[in-house]
């Protein structure tokens, strides 16, 4: 019988350094997808707020901290990163394990947004796309969430089928941007 070795999706790929943009793997506890029952959104935030600190978010948002959060993924759908949900939560929801199924990222420092201006087709700067907003979208050729997190920081998430690309695309874009100064 093969002896299985459990691997994070960026395995020795990061942590990466580039000029002013640093490129971290970010392994959270658990990924669950939350979507309401129908007519059950309010219900929802709230138990979501009770159990977590975190209601359900609106459109294109996120609300949390690096510990836990919410974070827009569609049309009646949110990701919860953290802790594993709170049985409560199936009165109002259904739920879904992707822990296993996404490659998390965070690209931080003063280059952050320039290097996904090479990558993404929407504008992430600060004046625009401000803290806890997220988006889906094309990153190079990946479909990707990215949420800003901080001043100068966003989370990645793509499927972790991709994350070797990712990897290649980010530091492809971050040695562009520290080559022109």
């Amino acid at each position: 019988m093969a002896d299985l070795i459990a691997k994070l999706p960026c395995d020795g790929l990061l942590p990466l350094s580039i000029g002013k943009a640093t490129l971290v793997e970010v392994v959270p506890v658990a990924l669950t997808s939350v979507s309401p029952l129908k007519g059950a959104e309010k219900d929802l935030s709230k138990a979501m707020t009770k159990a977590h600190g975190v209601g359900f978010p609106g459109p294109n948002n996120s609300n949390g901290d690096d510990a836990v959060r919410a974070i827009w993924f569609g049309r009646a759908h949110a990701l919860l990163i953290g802790p594993a949900p709170d049985s409560a939560l199936v009165k109002h929801a259904a739920l879904t394990d992707q822990t296993d199924a996404w490659a998390v990222v965070c690209l931080d420092g003063d280059a952050a947004e320039s290097v996904l201006a090479r990558l993404a087709p929407v504008d992430l700067r600060h004046s625009v796309f401000g803290l806890g907003q997220t988006v889906r979208s094309q990153l190079g050729h990946m479909t990707a969430s990215i949420t800003r997190v901080g001043e100068n920081a966003f989370q990645i998430m793509v499927f972790r089928s991709m994350a070797k690309t990712l990897v290649h695309d980010l530091k492809t874009a971050m040695v562009a941007v520290d080559a022109r100064g």
